[in-house]
């Protein structure tokens, strides 16, 4: 493992500047310059302050080192039945993750939980039937191939319209479901 690269992609990720670091973590600029190019090894513990000031800790850093899974199946999908809808997560643990996709199979005349407001934007697509995106006070009608795209600032659900299923796929940053 290539430590100072994995340190300095760290900073790099936090948006950090080699200044800002050492601030953060009370070290010297030059030092942590030095451990970014392997030219010196911090000891545990000031890994361990650096990891600190990088919101993290050693176990997550080493643990990072394996490849995150990219690829999903159906069988990696979980499914939660109502009896107004079903929710198929197809990213498992996404709320890990910046964004949230799931597959809503809302019943006929049924309506969608309601998403409350949130500092977040959301995304659908209609795949198959009829539904109304209920908006605050307003309503659009959206069928199959359409899509829908808005922030989280006011509460909102989706209502099936249609005589049979409607099948959306609706993500959702942050994750909300």
């Amino acid at each position: 493992m290539d430590i100072g690269k994995r340190l300095k992609d760290l900073r790099i990720k936090n948006d950090l500047t080699l200044e800002e670091l050492a601030s953060r973590s009370e070290l010297t600029k030059g030092f942590l310059s030095q451990v970014e190019r392997n030219l010196t090894s911090p000891s545990i513990s000031t890994l361990e302050d650096l990891l600190e000031a990088l919101g993290t800790n050693l176990a997550e850093f080493f643990q990072g080192d394996k490849d995150e899974k990219i690829v999903f199946h159906t069988q990696d999908f979980f499914v939660n039945e109502k009896d107004e809808y079903t929710i198929e997560w197809v990213i498992p643990n996404a709320q890990k993750n910046e964004m949230e996709p799931i597959l809503m199979t809302l019943h006929s005349h049924q309506k969608s939980m309601e998403m409350a407001c949130h500092n977040g934007q959301e995304f659908g697509y209609v795949l198959k039937g009829q539904v109304m995106l209920v908006c605050g006070h307003k309503k659009y009608r959206l069928k199959a191939k359409e899509t829908f795209y808005l922030d989280g600032k006011q509460s909102h659900y989706l209502m099936n319209t249609g005589s049979n299923d409607a099948k959306i796929l609706w993500i959702t940053t942050p994750p909300m479901f």
